[in-house]
């Protein structure tokens, strides 16, 4: 798992870390799992912005893996993210 920061769409404001997985990279279609360094509350479908380690950045939307859950008191959850626009 890699580091990165997420914010959101519409006016940038940082959501938090993020420990992300790309499981799928190509230039305009990429996808992959994340989870949050600390408990926010997200909803599924917005629109975001992530930041990957190496300074690439994209929208993306999120969705809960409803099956998945990272053990915590409260529970974090992992989402499948998938970019809306090519990794720069």
């Amino acid at each position: 798992m890699s580091m990165g920061n997420l914010y959101k769409l519409s006016d940038s404001e940082f959501i938090g870390s993020v420990n992300y997985q790309l499981l799928h990279e190509e230039e305009t279609n990429w996808w992959g799992e994340l989870t949050l360094e600390d408990y926010v509350r997200l909803d599924d479908g917005d629109g975001y912005i992530i930041e990957l380690a190496d300074k690439r950045m994209s929208q993306c939307r999120l969705k809960r893996i409803v099956n998945r859950v990272v053990s915590g008191i409260p529970p974090r959850w992992v989402y499948h993210i998938t970019g809306t626009s090519p990794l720069e």
